[in-house]
């Protein structure tokens, strides 16, 4: 921005009075004017920057235009993706251009923390949406495309009459953090690029801050798209939509309530940490299996509840099986289901060792002195080998789950109106999958890319030095690969030590509705930031990464790395 733009807007700053028929404080970042609509209302100051007058609309308004009483557009000149509090202003501007197109504001909902969903549809299919304002008594915002995924509606095409590969839906979701007061109703605007503007009252719901994630992801989930719904799934995510979601669901993790019961024989050489989601029975098989068995009596177990309505049954189920089976432990309630990464981390809170073990509430002892196995494990092999690792995870009818993971790259691709596009998705796969119990191939000791959160030990330094589990994954996925990237990152690779035990995969929680929405946001988050470090030496059951295989990279070498060039005309 030029000095003369910048003291003619301070001038027009000081002027303005605050009426928003003029300029105001809103209009004084050049992202909130519309610049195509200027144009459009202005001809000639198009053929002036056509000619090189003038670099912009908004630079020949500032130095001109203002002064001339040039045509503004009546798009809002509000900050975008902010919550802003009304002032009193001596009128409103222009709403635009009304039109007879049709659409629909389906339900306004908010929380009081801050969060506010939007659903609906509009035909744009002749000009395009180009933001939408949300007008309340005590608050307003004005949403650009980035906070919006555009989503199929079939019975819009079906009612419209209109056949044609269109996004008519759309989900809006903006996370303020801030608090917000709902009101009774509230004045939603739709504005196209063509200036016409869209208007209708539509009733404020207050929802809680988990019923409103749920119903978020839930609707994601069961979005319709056109191509590939994977691809596009992820892909609306792109703009800001997804970094939203997570912002708000790392917004739900609050202080739990905790009991302890039992103590401690003396000290103990492990905490086993166990995230309990929708199902309580888990927490007494695992007491009754893992008791009485070699070097258990210096483990204790932490269970932690995502499932707040568990809690009384959990806290009775402890106080028997420590009196029954003499097991040290400690129940954690969290008030919501704060996901994997959150509620393994608040563990440590309570957590009386210095080794962290996450293991899945659905699994179980295999070989009967794995604790003895484990705590010889830790006192003889060198620590970059027990800093993180994992153990050989055995399906019911004894075939191989896990012997460690290694990283895949989906190169999906979706055709949309004729055009592909082409996208890199990461995902994980498993060692030895499916292998015969007798296979021993893959279960020997040995450093690889990933191992999984159904059984991670963890020196608890490193574990906190590395920030523990990412919290920004929703629900659980990805949450174990992430935290074996970031040991790789920082210097020890995972491991994966021969102690054997069962798993009874997908047993120990109940999967609903908005975990599938919660899916898509994970790998969408898992790829955007670990693609590049998967593709350098990490992608595919064979990969080169030096603390894997041993072998130390090569520096690059300069295009000339032996000065040849200096010796041109030499002989």
């Amino acid at each position: 921005m030029s000095d003369e733009v910048a003291r003619i807007l301070s001038e027009m700053a000081a002027t303005s009075g605050g009426d928003s028929a003029g300029p105001s404080e809103f209009f004084l970042e050049e992202a909130t004017f519309d610049e195509a609509g200027y144009l459009r209302l202005n001809p000639d100051v198009a053929e002036s920057i056509a000619r090189g007058d003038v670099a912009s609309g908004y630079q020949h308004f500032v130095l001109y235009g203002f002064r001339e009483g040039r045509t503004l557009p009546g798009t809002p000149m509000e900050p975008r993706n902010l919550l802003v509090r009304p002032q009193q202003r001596s009128g409103e501007a222009d709403l635009g251009l009304t039109s007879e197109i049709p659409f629909a504001c389906e339900a306004l909902i908010v929380s009081a923390t801050g969060a506010i969903m939007l659903l609906g549809w509009v035909d744009d299919s002749g000009s395009p949406l180009k933001l939408i304002r949300i007008v309340n008594p005590h608050w307003r915002v004005v949403l650009d495309t980035t906070s919006l995924a555009r989503i199929r509606r079939g019975d819009v095409e079906s009612a419209l009459g209109k056949p044609i590969v269109h996004r008519f839906g759309f989900i809006a979701f903006l996370y303020t953090d801030e608090t917000i007061e709902s009101g009774s109703k509230a004045t939603v605007e739709l504005w196209l690029e063509n200036g016409a503007q869209l208007q209708m009252q539509v009733p404020v719901r207050q929802f809680g801050e988990l019923e409103l994630r749920n119903t978020l992801l839930t609707r994601l989930a069961d979005a319709d798209f056109h191509g590939n719904p994977l691809v596009e799934r992820v892909a609306c995510l792109d703009g800001g939509l997804g970094t939203q979601i997570v912002a708000f669901n790392r917004r739900l993790v609050a202080s739990p309530y905790t009991e302890s019961f039992g103590k401690p024989a003396g000290r103990l050489r492990g905490s086993i940490v166990v995230c309990l989601y929708g199902k309580a029975e888990y927490q007494f098989a695992q007491n009754a299996l893992y008791s009485g068995l070699p070097g258990i009596e210096e483990y204790e177990f932490i269970y932690v509840s995502n499932s707040p309505e568990l809690g009384e049954t959990l806290m009775r189920e402890a106080r028997i099986g420590s009196f029954v089976y003499g097991t040290c432990q400690t129940v954690m309630v969290l008030p919501g289901n704060a996901g994997f990464g959150a509620a393994n981390n608040a563990a440590l809170r309570v957590a009386r060792s210095n080794r962290i073990m996450n293991v899945n509430p659905d699994v179980f002892p295999r070989d009967p002195d794995w604790a003895a196995k484990h705590t010889a494990l830790l006192d003889s092999a060198p620590p970059e080998q027990t800093r993180l690792f994992g153990v050989p995870l055995y399906y019911d009818d004894g075939s191989l789950m896990h012997g460690g993971m290694h990283f895949e790259t989906d190169d999906s691709i979706s055709v949309v109106d004729g055009r592909l596009t082409r996208r890199k998705l990461l995902r994980v796969e498993h060692y030895g999958k499916g292998a015969p119990p007798e296979s021993t191939t893959f279960v020997r000791p040995r450093p690889v890319p990933a191992v999984t959160g159904a059984f991670i030990s963890s020196d608890r330094a490193w574990f906190e030095q590395l920030g523990g589990f990412t919290e920004d994954f929703v629900f659980g996925h990805y949450e174990d690969a992430d935290l074996c990237l970031k040991s790789l990152e920082a210097g020890t690779a995972p491991w994966l030590h021969d102690i054997r035990l069962w798993h009874f995969e997908g047993k120990g929680s109940t999967r609903l509705p908005p975990h599938e929405g919660g899916s898509a946001v994970n790998r969408w988050l898992f790829s955007q930031r670990w693609n590049a470090t998967v593709a350098r030496n990490l992608n595919g059951p064979a990969p080169t990464h030096p603390l894997i295989t041993g072998i130390p990279e090569l520096p690059e070498l300069p295009d000339d790395p032996f000065g040849l060039d200096d010796l041109e005309g030499v002989r």
